[in-house]
This record gives C-alpha cells, structure tokens and sequence, in this order.
C-alpha cells in the first residue's frame, strides 16, 4: 500500500496527495516508467489525451495487479481546434481516452486549457457534468483556468470543478489563483512542480533548504508543494528519481525553509498564459 497521504475533493472522492505524471513521455517509454512509478509505491497516475501516451499508460496500470480502488487516474480533454466541442464531441473524446487507457471509468477528467477566443468551455463543462453523473469520471476540473474562467462555469452551470490543475513552483506561486481555490473548495494540483528544472533546482535557497535537511533540491520542493496543501505529480523516466520523488514524507520543513522558499517567486510562467494560449 502507498505511504501517500490523500486528500479529500470537494466531491468527496479521494484523491492522493502525490501522484506520477507523464507528459512529455512517449508512449513506447510510457509503459515502463509507469510500471516502476506503481511499484514504487505511487497510485496516482496523471495523462491526457494530447500527450499521446494514454494507450502505453493503460497497459501499465492494467498489468500491475493492483486492485482498480487502489488507483487514481486522470487524463484531460484536448479541445484542439479539429473539433466543434459540444456534447457529442466531448462524449466522444472521452470514450476514445477509455478505450486508449484500457478503463472503464478515470477517477479525474479535466479540459486540458481554457482557450478563451473559442469561448467553448462553457459547453464543454456542460458535457463534464453529464460525465460525472454517469459515473464514468469519478470526479471532473480543469486545467491552467484563472480566477474569471472558473467563476464563469461556476455561474454558468453552478458546478463547481473538483480541481484545476495549473503551472506553479517556487518561482511561480499564483497566489491569486491558490486563494480562489480555497475560497471555493477548489484543489490545487502543480503540473511542473519543479519548474522543469529550469534554474529553480539550483537556486542557493533552494539548495540550503535542501542541504539542511539532508534530502535533495527537488526533495525541498515537492515538500514544499506537500505542505502547502497543493497536489503534485512530478514526471520522471529514470526509476531512481522516481523513487526519489516519492521518498519525501520522512522530513518536514519548517517555518524558516517555508517563508524562504515562498520569497522565490517571480510570477516568471514556463508555459503558456491561459488568457491567450491556443496551440495546436
């Protein structure tokens, strides 16, 4: 069983604190790296139908031997201008997901970006909501949604999303963002959660924190992220970071390392600006 602590969504579905992500893999490397997150203890897996690796996900998940209840997996809605997205279009994408990860339902769907110049997310969060009353999505949010775009479905369809996954790390903390999801029961899940190594794992803070504690800089920050109440799913294709990444609950931060870490942020995004991102 995982050493994982699980928090509580606002749909009442369980969800681990801590999970393994897997963008950027290809599916042929999917399969393996999956295989040795599952055995290191991880059980929550995050996909998405862009990353095209859903199919090389699936056979991992399918062939661990652990019990379905025992695991958590999302994957995300890529509302590509290829498609008019109304229910039936979403509908589809969905079961095209299931079928690619070898799964009866996912325990998370998310629309994978807001792309505001389609101004179609309202239409697809409809179909999300006749998603999770079926049952077939355990639970549904979003992906890289400010505060407007979420205040928009929420008066729109008066259902609140049980996650929105957004960039943050030490040099992008979105404060903002973090306030309205606890004002509205929101969770918080970090995708880049350490900053796709870019500076953030070098910086001196960083590394005394890290040193202080005798673990390592990307240790620092995911425990960080941990006592922050955020959810993290860092991505690795090496068993050994990856047992790292999990290997973070035997250490606590404290007040100074916490306030010392939280005056790295710059507002500096790796990725898109969810106002105008659009990309195919």
């Amino acid at each position: 069983m995982s050493s994982v602590p699980s928090i509580t969504l606002n749909n009442g579905v369980s969800m681990p604190q801590l999970g393994f992500g897997v963008w950027q893999v290809p599916d042929s490397e999917a399969t393996p790296a999956v295989a040795a997150a599952l055995e290191a203890g991880y059980r929550s897996i995050d996909t998405a139908a862009v990353y095209e690796n859903e199919t090389g996900t699936g056979k991992a998940i399918n062939a661990s031997g652990i019990p379905r209840t025992e695991l958590f997996v999302t994957t995300k809605l890529w509302n590509t201008a290829k498609h008019t997205w109304d229910r039936d279009a979403v509908l589809r994408a969905f079961d095209d997901s299931l079928a690619k990860l070898g799964l009866d339902y996912v325990d998370l769907y998310l629309i994978h970006w807001p792309r505001t110049v389609r101004d179609d997310y309202l239409a697809i969060w409809r179909a999300f909501g006749e998603l999770a009353g079926s049952g077939r999505a355990k639970a549904i949010g979003v992906s890289n949604f400010k505060p407007a775009h979420l205040r928009r479905i929420i008066d729109d369809s008066g259902v609140t999303p049980a996650v929105n996954q957004i960039e943050l790390h030490p040099s992008l903390q979105q404060t903002e963002s973090r306030a309205f999801h606890t004002e509205h029961g929101i969770a918080t899940e970090a995708w880049s959660p350490l900053g796709q190594g870019k500076d953030i794992l070098g910086d001196p803070t960083v590394a005394a924190v890290a040193a202080k504690h005798g673990v390592t800089p990307a240790q620092a920050i995911l425990r960080w992220h941990l006592q922050n109440g955020t959810v993290v799913i860092p991505k690795s294709v090496t068993p050994s970071r990856i047992r790292e990444n999990i290997d973070v609950f035997g250490f606590t931060l404290d007040t100074g390392d916490m306030t010392a870490m939280n005056g790295l942020d710059t507002g500096n995004r790796l990725g898109g600006d969810p106002d105008t991102f659009d990309w195919n």
